[in-house]
């Protein structure tokens, strides 16, 4: 007798490396603005002002030897069309990024936030306001996986390419391939973000 009970990868036990490789690779294949200068930055923020949920994640330069470590490189926020890249290193965390990141009526969508929000605030201190940490609220779904790549898999039904993971982000100029990366990064935290709030309203993911 044939059994029709079907399994959910990521809601009855864990989605498994295995399975989450199995899926296409998915990113983000729109617009991304790479934000080096005041100019650039006063253009992104009033890009940025309509909306209400940005994707959010940043990018540091890998450490390897015992006690070495560096600030963030990147802050990236995915808004609906576009991605926006703030090279920190030229930037440092101006005002109006720390104005945007401690607005609470802007929804940022990310994971393992309080590390990420942690290190910003080693280099301009400001009040965080508006996070959605997506790990948290994957757990209060009874989601098993906790991660992007593995809430990307269960909830979105792709991966998303690690390729460029421990690169060094602090260089002048990013490749094509870093750029991609961190903006898909970004775009998937508030892809995430919308499909949780789906699945949470009784949808089907």
């Amino acid at each position: 007798m044939q059994n029709h009970t079907t399994e959910r990868p990521g809601f009855d036990r864990p989605m498994s490396r295995e399975e989450i490789n199995a899926c296409p690779i998915g990113g983000w294949e729109g617009p991304v603005r790479l934000i080096r200068d005041k100019e650039e930055l006063g253009a992104a923020i009033d890009k940025l002002a309509g909306e209400s949920l940005l994707g959010f994640d940043t990018e540091t330069r890998p450490a390897y030897a015992k006690g070495e470590s560096y600030p963030p490189s990147l802050l990236q926020l995915a808004a609906e069309k576009e991605v926006f890249i703030f090279q920190l290193k030229r930037l440092g965390l101006a005002r109006p990024l720390r104005e945007l990141l401690a607005d609470p009526g802007v929804t940022k969508a990310g994971v393992s936030l309080a590390y990420d929000l942690r290190e910003l605030g080693k280099l301009s201190h400001f009040k965080p306001g508006g996070f959605a940490d997506l790990g948290l609220l994957a757990k209060k779904a009874g989601i098993k996986n906790h991660g992007l790549r593995g809430l990307a898999a269960v909830l979105l039904g792709f991966r998303i390419s690690k390729g460029a993971q421990t690169t060094n982000w602090a260089k002048e100029e990013l490749t094509p391939k870093q750029i991609r990366y961190a903006a898909t990064d970004a775009w998937v935290g508030r892809r995430l973000y919308l499909a949780l709030a789906e699945h949470n309203s009784g949808g089907k993911p």
